[in-house]
């Protein structure tokens, strides 16, 4: 996939008709067992049903008609914890280095403010990513847990998990 120059990436939800090309994305993330705690085994039934979860909501980055990012947005926790978002991100191999996570970590930080949230946590960032570490710090997010162990890495067995937390208090 080239990046074109010459065009402006677009930021809009995304929708049931987005399938494929999500679950394309997600493929290619989870594959080399390195970066998301899903099984490179997952169905696609099952991502698609994380990716359109009821109660999340999800937005994608599209440029010339190819999706380059997606992220989805849910309550960490339900009932009295719901006021905490939880979300996940993935970006195409060759769009990565281009912004676009930095993109989608923005507006979804915007976007759970205005929907209601008053936090953001990632349960589980793998210790060893990172570019998603980097990026996650940049964006306001602190490192409150590490869970010992507790990511089984392809390569390079098991890893340390990052419990990072956000409050969105300060988000326009």
């Amino acid at each position: 996939m080239a990046l074109s120059a010459n065009s402006i990436p677009v930021l809009r939800p995304a929708a049931p008709s987005d399938a494929d090309a999500i679950w394309s994305l997600f493929q290619a993330a989870i594959a080399g067992g390195d970066a998301f705690v899903f099984s490179p085994e997952t169905t696609r039934d099952e991502a698609l049903n994380y990716w359109f979860q009821h109660g999340s909501f999800s937005y994608l980055v599209e440029r010339d008609g190819q999706i380059l990012g997606v992220y989805v947005v849910k309550p960490n926790q339900p009932g009295l914890g719901s006021h905490v978002a939880n979300a996940a991100y993935t970006v195409a191999p060759a769009a990565r280095g281009h912004g676009i996570g930095r993109a989608l970590g923005e507006h979804s930080l915007r976007e759970a403010k205005r929907r209601g949230y008053r936090a953001m946590q990632f349960n589980a960032v793998v210790a060893t990513n990172e570019p998603a570490v980097r990026l996650w710090t940049s964006l306001g997010f602190r490192i409150v847990g590490t869970l010992p162990g507790a990511f089984h890495h392809r390569t390079l067995g098991f890893v340390d998990l990052l419990v990072m937390y956000r409050s969105l208090d300060d988000i326009p």
